[in-house]
């Protein structure tokens, strides 16, 4: 496709639904807002990040998506739920719903280069043993597939993209389908005919998520402080557990879904039907017994292709320890 020709928008909408997203919105390429470019770098200021020091990494590649990729025109932002259809038994112990089933890297960066291809990204880019995401290809073809890894705001952009808006749990909401949802981005060398319109947020004067949160990682008018979420508390961080994470933590053992269930949006989440993202046999039978005895061998082959395996055996087993205090 020459510069100077646009895609069409329905066509990239058509194809993402068929490969299975549930959302998909484009968006001009630009510099993040200037307010929200502002507010990112006084988060980092402040030391909000805790020991995420990734989220500090290529800060002008995160606010400028032309940094990362020379030459992108048009971001189309995807969304893929995740809503669990089969939870795992009350009174033993949770993960939160996005580790349920394989690992969400793999499967989001498959479907998106898939759509790549499909819409016109050389398939040389994504053949095995390439790296697609490497700065010299990036320059060379102006095409970029992100998931999560790579410095890009995903909720900003998703929101920028119409499919929803960023809401007082810092999630991103989706109308009448709520917050659980992996995004992910497709970087276009070229514009489309016709780009979506933000979403203003619809959270009103709900606060549920606010109350919710077990540690009060969430306040209003006040920066996420991510060290007190338990979230990050359960997953991130490689050190102790705070005492307030312990106290909070109940039966959970990675993750947490509290602000995400409290949202009345998430009423209307229906179950994900993606093969990959149900939970294996074995997840499901276990056990707090089970659990308590976990050895090396047990982690991984429970977890194998798991997003858990970023907790690393050591970090589940503290988690596990922990809920005996």
């Amino acid at each position: 496709m020459k510069q100077d020709e646009k895609m069409i928008a329905s066509k990239i909408k058509a194809e993402a639904q068929r490969l299975g997203f549930f959302a998909c919105g484009i968006a001009k390429a630009a510099p993040v807002e200037e307010n929200v470019a502002e507010a990112y770098r006084k988060w980092l200021e402040n030391g909000e990040e805790a020991s995420m020091a990734y989220m500090t990494n290529y800060l002008e590649k995160r606010l400028n998506p032309a940094l990362l990729v020379p030459g992108v025109r048009s971001i189309v932002s995807l969304a893929m739920n995740y809503a669990p259809a089969q939870q795992l038994p009350e009174g033993e112990y949770q993960l939160a719903a996005y580790a349920l089933g394989q690992d969400y890297h793999d499967l989001m960066k498959q479907r998106l280069r898939e759509l790549a291809v499909n819409i016109g990204a050389p398939m040389e880019l994504f053949q095995k043993g390439k790296k697609p995401q490497s700065a010299d290809e990036k320059e060379e073809t102006g095409w970029g597939v992100f998931c999560d890894t790579a410095p890009v705001l995903e909720r900003y952009w998703a929101q920028k993209a119409g499919l929803g808006w960023v809401g007082r749990n810092h999630q991103l909401i989706i109308p009448h389908a709520g917050s659980m949802f992996f995004l992910g981005e497709v970087f276009l060398p070229f514009a489309v005919d016709v780009y979506d319109t933000p979403m203003q947020s619809r959270c009103g004067s709900c606060h549920r998520c606010i109350d919710a949160c077990p540690t009060h990682a969430i306040i209003p008018d006040e920066d996420f402080h991510a060290d007190r979420c338990l979230s990050y508390q359960l997953i991130e961080n490689r050190g102790e557990l705070s005492d307030e994470a312990k106290a909070a933590m109940g039966d959970t053992i990675y993750g947490c879904d509290r602000c995400q269930t409290a949202c009345p949006w998430n009423r209307f989440a229906t179950p994900n039907t993606e093969p990959a993202l149900q939970p294996k046999p074995e997840l499901l039978s276990m056990s707090k017994e089970a659990w308590h005895n976990l050895s090396v061998e047990d982690y991984r082959r429970l977890f194998k292709g798991s997003a858990v395996k970023r907790v690393k055996f050591d970090g589940l087993k503290r988690n596990i320890d922990a809920t005996n205090n």
